[in-house]
């Protein structure tokens, strides 16, 4: 259930780790990000299935609007004329927070999945079923440095990164709206 939930997760992770090129403390802020947003996931799916309805499920499409304002800002950092500094290769969107924003904000379907899950396993299933998950995003964050790692794909990171972040984080901001059915008719 966490592989088949979070698979779309790789590419985020890969793209975010290559962007942080290999750095400790921005590798690091990376994985304390998507613990700190994963944990978010699994907060309101807990609570969601114990039954106090933090959001509304037609309210989990309108996530997508963090990392689409995420990419819209990566975006403008890259690409705005006339900055005042020296470019030391770091984006914010690779900051603890930004990476734990995406990370809740790509977790509608996580929500969706695990809710109705925790509710059927019961306490001591939600919570053998969480410390797996905290396990896996530990496998995932190794999964996304490895790729990173390879040097094909650090190449295209490190000569692209700055282009790649913004259009994923857009996209999948999009793509959450999207699918949550914000642009439906009626």
């Amino acid at each position: 259930m966490f592989a088949v939930t979070n698979i779309d997760d790789i590419v985020v992770l890969a793209v975010l780790f290559g962007r942080a090129a290999r750095r400790r403390p921005e590798v690091l802020r990376v994985i304390a990000g998507h613990y700190f947003g994963f944990v978010g996931i699994l907060a309101v799916s807990a609570l969601g299935a114990l039954g106090a309805s933090l959001l509304p499920e037609r309210a989990i499409a309108y996530l997508g609007i963090l990392p689409l304002l995420l990419g819209v800002r990566a975006a403008w950092q890259a690409w705005r004329p006339g900055d005042d500094g020296p470019d030391d290769g770091r984006d914010n969107a690779v900051g603890i927070l930004g990476v734990a924003a995406v990370t809740f904000a790509n977790g509608g379907d996580n929500i969706g999945v695990y809710v109705p899950v925790f509710a059927v396993a019961g306490i001591g299933g939600m919570l053998g079923s969480v410390a797996i998950f905290l396990v896996g995003v530990a496998l995932w964050c190794v999964a996304g440095i490895a790729v990173t790692g390879h040097p094909a794909v650090a190449t295209v990171l490190s000569r692209w990164g700055h282009v790649i972040v913004p259009v994923v984080l857009i996209a999948i901001g999009l793509s959450i709206l999207v699918q949550g059915g914000v642009f439906a008719a009626g």
